[in-house]
């Protein structure tokens, strides 16, 4: 059963953002260079979040039990918060680059959008951070072992596919928003993206019991994807015509 887990669990994490990637990403360059600059900057935020964390634990006494869970809870609300100045700092160099992009073309125009950067760049922050999340489950789950055999739930592998396609969709979003916010001066989106991703991490503290982080995350997963479908120029009637098959009047800007 182990090599059914792994390929069921990749394809749960990953196949649905591999399918963004395939189809709406990797048949631009300049798409692909943002993505990878992007999951670029998740990963710096990851080594410095993780070098604090290292630092404060060594430290400290291991045997402190509280003091070590408050440790714990530290470093997942510095991670946190450490992206999103990450993404701050990777929207200024990609409105620089957006602005050095204009003064080369020769019409004037930049040959992709920020609100198009904006997508590119939230999806590579959940590539990297899925790839983080899963990469060492998915190598336990080739085996050897069974799991929930000393009575542990037996859904441990399977819940966590599903976690990590929730994270790479809500940075996806996430990114969005917090560009949109950048752009019109609205700080409460990007008050707002923070405030969840703060929520859909802390509820990971609930675990072993897995409803308590799933149904709220996925919740807000669709609360800030309608969220960001409307920001991108999105509408409810282009939905009803997209579902139908037919083509829609105007495409929301990130996807185009």
């Amino acid at each position: 059963m182990t090599l059914p887990v792994f390929f069921g669990c990749s394809f749960i994490a990953f196949g649905p953002a591999l399918g963004l990637l395939v189809f709406t990403v990797l048949r631009d360059p300049l798409r692909v260079i943002v993505l990878v600059a992007g999951a670029f900057f998740w990963l710096v935020s990851l080594l410095l979040s993780s070098l604090v964390w290292f630092i404060a634990v060594k430290a400290s006494d291991p045997g402190d039990e509280p003091l070590q869970k408050g440790l714990l809870i530290f470093g997942v609300l510095f991670s946190v918060l450490l992206q999103e100045a990450f993404r701050f700092l990777y929207y200024k160099l990609l409105r620089k680059a957006v602005e050095g992009l204009v003064t080369l073309s020769e019409d004037g125009c930049s040959p992709i959008s920020i609100q198009q950067m904006a997508y590119v760049a939230g999806l590579g922050f959940g590539l990297m951070s899925g790839a983080f999340s899963m990469i060492n489950l998915l190598a336990d789950a080739l085996g050897p072992g069974t799991v929930g055999i000393h009575g542990d739930s037996q859904l441990y592998f399977l819940t966590s596919a599903f976690m990590t396609m929730v994270m790479i969709f809500l940075h996806t979003f996430w990114g969005i928003l917090f560009f949109h916010g950048c752009e019109t001066q609205h700080w409460w989106e990007m008050a707002a993206v923070i405030l969840t991703h703060l929520i859909v991490s802390g509820s990971t503290f609930w675990n072993p019991l897995y409803v308590g982080s799933l149904i709220p995350s996925y919740l807000l997963m669709f609360a800030t994807a309608a969220w960001a479908y409307i920001l991108s120029g999105g509408c409810t009637r282009n939905l009803l015509r997209s579902l139908r098959g037919q083509q829609s009047e105007t495409s929301p800007q990130p996807g185009s």
